[in-house]
């Protein structure tokens, strides 16, 4: 079902070189990667897991204001859902600034839930599509600052298998999907609007080679 995915390591946009010198700005005010051991907006644009820590740091600094506001911690899990067909679900919704913007299904860790069974019921909500968790692949870890307070959150990434529904938002229930679609896992890179989760693909397809 994934085999395909391995060759995808040597076309994705990042060197397989050091991890050290892998670095890549986001919206955030800062973010980490913690790794698991072993436009237009008519159309696409471009238990824990073992950890160890790979730095993503922009150049600028957050304010002293910023610094200052109440830090609130979040946490949520999702991932790359593949099909028979090795092609992976991700959905269109509208960012802060009311940009269309595609992206991995993913939510929030509601109490009593482990970051696997969130992401399985994230997906399925957010795509339709139930899966089951077969791998994991690292943790997000990244800032950014509200009106109010500064966020802290670390968002769980898992590889999971189609095994039932079809592609739909409309049990989303907080109606923030507004389209899903299969891609081919190989053109995520090209596809998902975030760098962060388009390094989540760069370091599934990386993986999956070293395992050949």
């Amino acid at each position: 079902m994934l085999a395909h995915a391995a060759d995808a390591a040597d076309r994705h946009a990042y060197a397989e070189s050091d991890d050290e010198g892998l670095r890549f700005t986001s919206e955030s005010d800062s973010q980490d990667f913690i790794v698991g051991e072993d436009a237009d907006d008519s159309k696409p644009t471009p238990a824990m897991m073992p950890a160890r820590r790979i730095n993503f740091r922009p150049s600028t600094f957050a304010s002293l204001d910023a610094q200052e506001l109440p830090v609130v911690r979040e946490y949520s899990a999702g991932g790359l859902i593949f099909d028979d067909a090795g092609r992976v679900a991700i959905i269109a919704r509208h960012s802060r600034s009311g940009h269309l913007e595609w992206c991995l299904p993913k939510g929030h860790i509601e109490k009593g839930e482990t970051p696997e069974e969130t992401a399985v019921r994230e997906v399925r909500e957010e795509t339709g599509i139930l899966g089951e968790v077969v791998d994991s692949i690292a943790t997000i870890d990244y800032w950014f600052t509200g009106t109010t307070q500064r966020v802290h959150k670390l968002v769980h990434h898992f590889v999971l298998r189609q095994v039932g529904g079809h592609l739909t938002v409309e049990g989303d229930p907080d109606h923030e999907a507004e389209d899903a679609i299969w891609v081919n896992f190989d053109d995520l890179d090209s596809v998902l609007s975030y760098p962060n989760e388009r390094k989540i693909a760069w370091l599934y397809a990386r993986k999956l080679k070293k395992q050949v």
